[in-house]
């Protein structure tokens, strides 16, 4: 029988209540109240950081994050600092990951593959990578990050896919730590602008595949 996963799309919503929503899913999760949940979404400007970020990687001060209308949030995911904004697709799976796919290298993978399969469904040809290089790349330019933290193998935070994003906002920080690489979006791949609940359709129609989950 194949899972069940409930997806929601929430359009914009603040970083801290998306945050203390995920808390509360991951709960009922584990306790198995709630199916499987697939959180899509857009956050307004803000810089997060991992179990692991160095600070010096937030290169922009107090004021000037308020100059910008920026936020600045720590979170229980792995990585380093990375920024989240209007035109860029946020995925929070909230999943239980059952005997066999119990590896989080594996769970990086997948959510690797789901990215990957959703940029050529918009004509860009994307490549995973490891390490502190964990994301989805094109070139030497980073299409989406990933950050994601397992609790008795209940899945949450996830990934981040740069759409319509405004990719100056990237300056305000190191990404993820690399200082010698860039970012991108399909937008900038491609030169067109695509709505993201278009994108997240596809996200979660390759998630499903990936994951083996009945979405709904």
């Amino acid at each position: 029988m194949i899972p069940i996963c409930e997806t929601r799309y929430l359009g914009l919503v603040p970083y801290g209540e998306a945050h203390e929503l995920q808390k509360q899913l991951v709960e009922k999760r584990k306790a198995d109240e709630i199916p499987d949940t697939f959180l899509l979404l857009e956050h307004p400007h803000v810089i997060t950081l991992g179990r692991a970020a160095d600070r010096t990687n937030i290169l922009a001060d107090e004021t000037t994050r308020e100059q910008f209308g920026v936020e600045l949030h720590e979170t229980g995911r792995g990585g380093d600092v990375t920024y989240h904004g209007p035109g860029q697709l946020v995925g929070y799976p909230i999943i239980k990951l059952q005997p066999g796919r119990q590896d989080i290298r594996r769970y990086v993978r997948d959510l690797q593959e789901v990215l990957i399969r959703t940029a050529a469904d918009f004509g860009v040809e994307a490549e995973p990578r490891g390490g502190e290089f964990v994301g989805v790349w094109v070139g030497n330019q980073k299409l989406a990050a990933i950050g994601i933290r397992i609790s008795r193998w209940v899945t949450m935070h996830g990934f981040a896919l740069n759409i319509t994003t405004d990719l100056n906002y990237f300056q305000l920080i190191v990404p993820c730590g690399i200082r010698d690489h860039g970012v991108t979006s399909l937008q900038q791949l491609t030169g067109k602008q695509f709505a993201l609940p278009e994108v997240a359709n596809r996200v979660t129609h390759h998630f499903g595949e990936v994951f083996n989950r009945w979405i709904q």
